[in-house]
């Protein structure tokens, strides 16, 4: 008689069919691995799954500026500590100088791109974005990632045409691709609760899918560790999934990179709520949760290139074991960054150390641009 397969053994044979290419995953086995699998056990597999999909020892990483040119935003997201409402006297708004400074220090700095995102301003129109952009790329040879779906649903009911129509006008003034933030968790139960003024799930899906049209190379995120059930992660893995598989079908450019990183409560009224809801505070979510869940999306996302690791919330340690966890690209440089360091978490990376924590990981660096292009092999 053939003895059963203890659970452990069952979602380790899962991970690894996955891994080989032999299974592609479904929503019901990738949360039995999020719930069940031995998590060094996760990490061979998705290492597995990492060498079938970009082989070799290269970690990438890239030298650029994350570039708030607002902190004004009506969304009131209750994750947000960056934020302030139109009329505080901390409100700002980079005039062209300021914004042009930042993209000089920047290519001094070696840098290829900025990440440029802002709040939902409540007086920003279409015209003002296509000036900046403008301004920037008269001056500047840098690639601009900027405005996520959220700011383009902002923009056109604000401006009174259709995303398709921002994001046509954004790219013909200079936008070269679009970042996956404000993603959050892609189910509106959640989105409901931590932003209810943001586009809706499906709408931050279909700016995606719009600009896969368009040619516009995107990337994807989720925020995970804030009220979501397991089931919603994977809920949101999905469809990332399956607006990547549509991309890909139709010979569309796509999600070139996912990015899951975990929910920063310091200074944020979501977790001030819960607090006074629970009596208890809600923590930042653990390096075992983290390392979890990015080898789950790495083995359930097996039509997204690049998994990145997110030494910006979880601390340079943690990064550098997620090379062991599916992670190949370690992001960026961050020579700026303000929203996460808001809520009290401030992780700061020069480019020689990130160099060094990928070589100690027995890995080579290589910086790469947005598009995922070699700059400089280390």
């Amino acid at each position: 008689m053939t003895t059963p397969a203890r659970p452990r053994d069952a979602a380790a044979a899962l991970a690894f069919s996955a891994a080989a290419g032999d299974l592609r995953l479904t929503p019901e086995q990738a949360l039995t691995l999020l719930e069940d699998a031995d998590l060094l056990t996760l990490g061979q597999a998705a290492s597995a799954m990492r060498q079938r999909v970009v082989a070799g020892r290269e970690v990438t990483f890239i030298v650029d500026r994350n570039v708030n040119y607002t902190n004004v935003c009506v969304s009131g997201c209750r994750f947000c500590a960056f934020y302030v409402p139109s009329g505080s006297p901390d409100a700002y708004v980079l005039n062209r100088e300021d914004l042009a400074a930042k993209v000089r220090e920047t290519i001094d700095l070696e840098g290829t791109a900025i990440l440029l995102q802002g709040g939902m301003h409540p007086d920003l129109r279409i015209e003002w974005y296509e000036q900046t952009l403008r301004d920037i790329k008269a001056d500047n040879p840098i690639h601009v990632h900027g405005f996520g779906p959220p700011e383009i649903v902002h923009i056109a009911r604000l401006s009174g045409i259709s995303t398709r129509e921002v994001l046509q006008r954004l790219r013909d003034a200079g936008l070269d691709s679009l970042p996956g933030g404000g993603a959050e968790i892609l189910v509106d139960r959640v989105r409901s609760h931590v932003s209810p003024k943001k586009a809706t799930s499906d709408e931050w899906l279909d700016v995606m899918r719009e600009a896969h049209k368009l040619g516009i190379s995107t990337t994807a995120t989720m925020m995970f560790g804030g009220l979501e059930t397991p089931a919603e992660r994977i809920e949101h893995l999905r469809r990332i999934r399956d607006v990547q598989d549509a991309a890909v079908a139709r010979g569309d450019v796509g999600f070139r990179a996912f990015i899951p990183w975990s929910f920063q409560p310091g200074n944020t009224e979501l977790a001030e709520d819960e607090l006074t809801a629970r009596g208890e505070p809600v923590l930042a979510a653990t390096g075992y949760d983290y390392l979890r869940t990015l080898a789950v999306s790495r083995l359930f996302l097996d039509s997204v290139r690049n998994i990145q690791a997110s030494w910006v919330t979880q601390g340079a340690k943690i990064g550098q074991v997620a090379l062991f966890f599916g992670a190949n690209d370690m992001g960026s440089t961050m020579i700026e960054e303000n929203v996460v360091a808001a809520a009290g978490t401030r992780f700061m990376l020069a480019r020689d150390e990130l160099v060094r924590l990928v070589r100690d990981a027995g890995f080579d660096a290589v910086q790469r641009d947005t598009l995922y292009r070699v700059v400089r092999r280390f």
